[in-house]
Order: C-alpha cells, then sequence, then structure tokens
C-alpha cells in the first residue's frame, strides 16, 4: 500500500478543540490540507473567526464554532449539532487547554508566594482542572457517544511532557491534570478498542505557542528552553503535523494507549 492511501484522510469529519492558535491549530490544518472537513472550535472567537477566514482562503474545508470545553452541555451541543449537519465523527483533536500561571519558583527565580502548594485556592485548582482536565473528560464522553455507534474513530489528547516531569516554575495544577489526562487516555483507550476507536495522546515539549501569553517566544525563556534541549531549540506548531497525521489516519490502526512525546529530546536530559 503507498503513502498515499496509509495517511489518507479525505472527507474525514474532524473536530478540534482549543483550535484558534498553537499546536490545535496546526492540527486542524493537517487534516485539512489533506483533504478533511473541519470543525476547530475555541473559546475565542475573534481568534477563531480569523483563522477561519484565512484558512478558506486556502479553499480548505474548515469551520469555526466558540465552544467552552469546560462546560460538558455546550461540549454536546457542539458534537450533536456537527452529527445533525454531516451525520458522522471520524477524527477528534482533545486540545484545549490554558497556562495555569507561575508555581513555586517565580520568573526572578525566587520562590513564589502566590504559587505554593499552601496557597492554591479552591477557585484556582478547580477552574483550572476544570479546563485542562475536565474539558478532556467532555471531549473523550461525547466522542465515544458517537464514535460507537458507527463502530470507528480517532481520539488524540494533546497532553505535555509535564505529564512525566515536574518544574519548579509551572503551576502545580497543571502537572496534575496532565498527568491525570495521560491517564484518562489509556483508560479510554481500553474501554473503546472492542469498538474499533483508538485512543492516544500527543504529549509536546517546548513549542512556540500563545500559551502563557507566548512566554516561549520572550527572548529570555527561549534561551533557557533552548540551552535544555538536545537540539537546542524549541518547535514550530507545524512541525505536530506530521504526528497528527499519523494518529489521525489508517497509519495508525494498531496504535491505542499510546502517549507519543514530541519534544526535541527534552526528556533525555542536557546533552553538553
Amino acid at each position: 500500500m503507498e503513502s498515499a492511501q496509509i495517511f489518507d484522510v479525505r472527507g474525514q469529519v474532524c473536530i478540534v478543540t482549543g483550535g484558534a492558535g498553537g499546536i490545535g491549530l496546526a492540527c486542524g490544518e493537517a487534516m485539512a490540507e489533506n483533504g478533511a472537513r473541519v470543525i476547530l472550535t475555541d473559546i475565542d472567537s475573534a481568534r477563531l473567526a480569523s483563522v477561519v477566514e484565512r484558512l478558506r482562503g486556502k479553499n480548505l474545508d474548515v469551520q469555526g464554532v466558540n465552544m467552552d470545553v469546560s462546560t460538558r452541555s455546550t461540549v454536546a451541543g457542539v458534537f450533536d449539532q456537527v452529527i445533525a449537519n454531516v451525520g458522522r465523527i471520524d477524527v477528534v483533536f482533545a486540545n484545549a487547554g490554558v497556562d495555569v500561571g507561575e508555581g513555586f519558583i517565580a520568573k526572578d527565580g525566587s520562590r513564589s508566594v502566590e504559587g505554593a502548594l499552601e496557597n492554591i485556592t479552591d477557585q484556582h485548582w478547580n477552574k483550572y482542572i476544570g479546563i485542562n482536565l475536565g474539558g478532556v473528560l467532555h471531549t473523550l464522553q461525547e466522542s465515544a457517544k458517537h464514535m460507537k455507534r458507527q463502530c470507528s474513530g480517532k481520539i488524540i489528547i494533546t497532553t505535555s511532557i509535564a505529564s512525566r516531569i515536574n518544574v519548579g516554575a509551572v503551576g502545580t495544577s497543571y502537572f496534575a491534570a496532565k498527568a491525570a489526562a495521560a491517564h484518562l487516555m489509556r483508560q479510554a483507550a481500553l474501554e473503546l478498542a472492542r469498538f474499533n476507536i483508538q485512543v492516544n495522546a500527543i504529549a509536546p515539549g517546548a513549542f512556540a505557542t500563545n500559551i502563557a501569553n507566548g512566554h516561549v517566544r520572550d527572548p529570555e525563556v527561549r534561551r533557557l528552553l533552548e540551552a535544555s534541549n538536545p537540539q537546542h531549540r524549541v518547535a514550530d506548531p507545524d512541525e505536530i503535523k506530521g504526528l497528527a497525521l499519523l494518529l489521525a489516519s489508517g497509519a495508525s490502526s494498531f496504535i491505542t494507549g499510546s502517549e507519543i512525546v514530541i519534544d526535541g529530546g527534552a526528556l533525555l536530559g542536557i546533552a553538553e
């Protein structure tokens, strides 16, 4: 079989959460550029509208829908509407997530009072776990509901290398949410395997996106990230496209329950 057939996603119906920028947008673009029908969802309606206009200008089959993943009824409404309009959902990228603020180490290297473990408020915890983990659960639930009926589907969750390591400068709830999302993915993969639904995760390292107000683009932050990476660089979101297409296509028919790291070797440690 030729690679064009193995990676063929033409005509597939794909939903992307957090699709107005960064990794979510790159995943949506990879699908649309290869002939899929893509529904980008995001809570940022203005940015979403701009992205959709740009992609439609390239004659790509893309729609935009405003959606807050932290509320299951909102997610359910969007998924139900897609089913009503086109009759099926083939691929879902559960990508939406937000930065949670600084951890117990402040940007200047000092100990942060606000980010200290004992000072994490219930409001903060519930808000960010609700988005970064609850949003994944809601997306998985609605995906499963519809994909089980058609006995097929691909669900790809964006976790992070934060599911495997800890860093003092990043808020505690982020690590808890990403580690839990990775384990939730494995449990969902186990449950949904009998329905021919593959569930996997992409665990990015440092990518130049808008998360945390685009902090990776800060020259000092970027320098530190590059110094600690064996490739001495951060990635462009477009570098996620190949992996996204692999996990969304027939090429991954025997891959499920896997969290695939794409970090330039950052988890390996410092090379020099």
